[in-house]
């Protein structure tokens, strides 16, 4: 019974390290198809919305909206509290100056 129990054990360590020498994927992530466009604060912007996300997110974001300045601020409160973006308080008015002025 013992035998057994350590045969698996290494079996299962054994996989483990055969795990650790596996070699890493490389891929090609496609060109990107937008840019943010100019505007109040797109530097803001860009520090803290590009580590997870391209401008082709907010490009393709709904534009009939009847507040365009309650839409992008649920945008932004469901990517901090939603996603864990993080997004100093001192930069959400920014970031929604530059989506209201801009998109």
């Amino acid at each position: 019974m013992m035998r057994s129990f350590l045969l698996t054990l290494a079996s299962i360590a054994a996989l483990g390290l055969i795990d650790s020498f596996a070699a890493p994927i490389a891929y090609q992530l496609p060109e990107e198809t937008a840019a943010f466009k100019p505007g109040p604060n797109l530097d803001v912007v860009k520090n803290n919305c590009t580590g997870c996300h391209s401008a082709d997110y907010v490009a393709v974001q709904p534009r009939n909206v009847k507040s365009k300045k309650d839409f992008w601020q649920a945008e932004v409160t469901k990517m901090i509290k939603l996603y864990g973006a993080p997004i100093d308080d001192a930069d959400i008015g920014k970031i929604l100056d530059y989506l209201v002025a801009t998109y």
